[in-house]
């Protein structure tokens, strides 16, 4: 099985109205809480540096898995997550860098720069990584890579897909990453709406169970190279979505200085 280079979530679009809701007792804790949610990192040091800037003061920081890979700095990375005190769940990636047989899946790129991590990356990441579960219940949120019913490998990319996962979903969101794309699938009765996100959008939460896609921070796949995170406040009730222009070309000459594929250098100007 290969990993696509890129997930083309159509042109569907239902728009989800932006009238706030009266919040579900129990959707989440009462205490206000700031807190910045990442996924796929992928080993991109400088733009995690410049998504934590970004941010600012947050009360927590949620990693969806894909810390490491294609990018030149994986024990970089970690370390700072771990200097932020981030918690989250295991990648697809991640677990490749472990020496896991995900790393079959990839194309030739992916598969070499999981190769290069496996190699290079220090017993205090690899040991990091391992103690990362591959699900996460946190504040009354649920967080994975992928998708609840397969969190390492299923991309939701489609209503239907996303229909399929809130089966498994025993909280009232959800938030998954692998896609490197920023959406949202909220359920609306019988249908679910799918939100593409912009930056500075955000989506009111409500009674309606949904899965959050925040896009990926270190290789984005939706037109737009900059990196791509989201935040949740409770105390506004809101997920937001938000872009950082980083150093790219920066990080494109450490990915050729170590070896890295060009192609996945070159990739990183464009968000592809």
């Amino acid at each position: 099985m290969t990993v696509p280079e890129r997930v083309n979530l159509g042109r569907a679009l239902i728009r989800v109205p932006g009238t706030r809701r009266r919040l579900l007792d129990g959707c989440y804790p009462d205490r206000r809480m700031r807190i910045a949610v990442l996924s796929d990192i992928h080993s991109n040091l400088v733009a995690l540096d410049a998504v934590l800037a970004h941010a600012g003061p947050v009360d927590a920081v949620w990693h969806l898995g894909d810390v490491v890979g294609y990018g030149p700095d994986p024990d970089g990375v970690v370390a700072r997550l771990v200097e932020v005190g981030a918690i989250g769940v295991l990648g697809n990636h991640d677990a490749a860098a472990l020496g896991g047989p995900e790393i079959a899946w990839f194309n030739p790129d992916a598969r070499s720069a999981a190769a290069w991590t496996r190699d290079r990356i220090s017993g205090t990441t690899a040991a990091w990584l391992t103690a990362q579960p591959v699900t996460r219940i946190v504040e009354g949120f649920s967080l994975v890579h992928g998708s609840l019913r397969d969190p390492l490998r299923e991309y939701v990319t489609t209503p239907e897909i996303a229909r399929a996962n809130l089966d498994y979903l025993t909280t009232t969101y959800g938030f998954h990453g692998h896609t490197h794309v920023p959406v949202a699938f909220v359920e609306r009765g019988a249908r679910i709406a799918l939100v593409r996100a912009v930056d500075a959008s955000s989506l009111p939460l409500s009674r309606d169970r949904a899965l959050v896609n925040p896009g990926s921070v270190g290789q984005p796949r939706d037109g737009d190279p900059r990196a791509s995170y989201a935040t949740l406040d409770t105390a506004a009730a809101t997920v937001s979505w938000h872009r950082v222009a980083y150093d790219v070309s920066a990080v494109q000459a450490l990915m050729h200085v170590a070896g890295l594929p060009p192609r996945l250098a070159e990739r990183l100007a464009f968000g592809m």
